[in-house]
């Protein structure tokens, strides 16, 4: 049993093979439809018990179809409808109850902290659906597209973040430092990493650079990635955060500054970060990236349960 809650700590090696084991798997799902179960059902009889306490499409959709693929079933809990958050119930105890029933939990959680205690009681894996420090699974996926699209290692290329620093930034910034891929992040002063990233970085680093200028951020680049500005939850001014975010919006001039074959990629749900002409420009791969979810998670999924080739 293994989980998967940050790529920091999950050794590089096996976040390869879950790579690996992904392409392979979208290769022999060509002809096959979304509710087909891939040969040999390797997760028959197994359940993941989801629960979100943030709003959910992407995460909730493909981990519904990756372990539908695998031959197993999955569960949707809603925080409000349980003992842990109307009638007092421990965490401990929820724990309990998950690890006798379900095979594996997927939390979207707005508490890190939940997320560290769930892990300490739970006989299941766990998998972060989203937490306020990271996001791996959609970074992990996000790899997964880059190198599908531009057919070679990630750590080959310019990777350029330009927005906020948010939890997708901060599994972005683990990603480099496991794969060894040139990042520049673009932000401005105010909102560069926190003193826990920036010392991180500093501890591991050797091709991060932090530029407040996104000009300079954006030229050279192989990948432009963007998230919300204003993010879930976010209590801040949002017309005042707008604006000190105005130069650091991709438009077509800044994406003209990146290589000539530069993609864009972007989490989703997207707000003001992005102009309409870039996002639905032939640059953007948004789509892509997202649908391509269900296959990492797929692979996620069996490396938790041990189960990768």
């Amino acid at each position: 049993m293994r989980n998967f809650l940050n790529l920091k700590d999950i050794p590089v090696r096996d976040l390869k093979k879950i790579l690996f084991d992904a392409k392979r798997r979208k290769r022999l799902r060509k002809r096959l439809n979304n509710l087909e179960i891939d040969k040999g059902a390797p997760l028959k009889g197994k359940l993941l018990i989801q629960m979100f306490e943030k709003s959910s499409l992407r995460t909730r959709l493909s981990f519904y179809l990756a372990i539908k693929q695998l031959g197993g079933s999955t569960l949707t809990l809603r925080p409000d409808e349980l003992h842990l958050s109307k009638g007092g119930e421990s965490i401990q105890d929820t724990a309990k109850i998950l690890s006798n029933f379900g095979n594996a939990f997927m939390l979207r959680t707005d508490s890190d902290k939940k997320l560290e205690e769930f892990e300490k009681y739970l006989s299941i894996p766990i998998i972060n659906g989203l937490s306020p420090s990271s996001h791996p699974t959609q970074i992990l996926s996000d790899i997964f597209t880059v190198e599908e699209i531009k057919n070679k290692s990630i750590s080959r290329l310019n990777i350029t973040w330009i927005g906020d620093s948010n939890n997708v930034l901060n599994s972005l910034i683990a990603a480099s430092i496991k794969f060894s891929f040139k990042l520049t992040i673009g932000c401005p002063a105010k909102y560069q990493p926190s003193k826990k990233i920036m010392k991180y970085i500093k501890s591991n680093n050797n091709k991060i650079s932090i530029l407040h200028d996104p000009k300079k951020a954006a030229k050279g680049a192989d990948v432009i990635f963007s998230d919300k500005v204003i993010s879930m939850n976010d209590k801040v001014n949002t017309s005042k955060k707008l604006n000190q975010f105005k130069k650091f919006k991709i438009n077509k001039k800044l994406m003209g500054l990146a290589k000539k074959n530069c993609i864009f990629l972007h989490c989703l749900p997207r707000g003001k970060e992005v102009e309409e002409d870039v996002f639905l420009s032939e640059k953007s791969k948004v789509w892509q990236q997202a649908l391509n979810r269900v296959h990492v998670q797929k692979s996620i999924l069996l490396y938790c349960f041990g189960k990768l080739r």
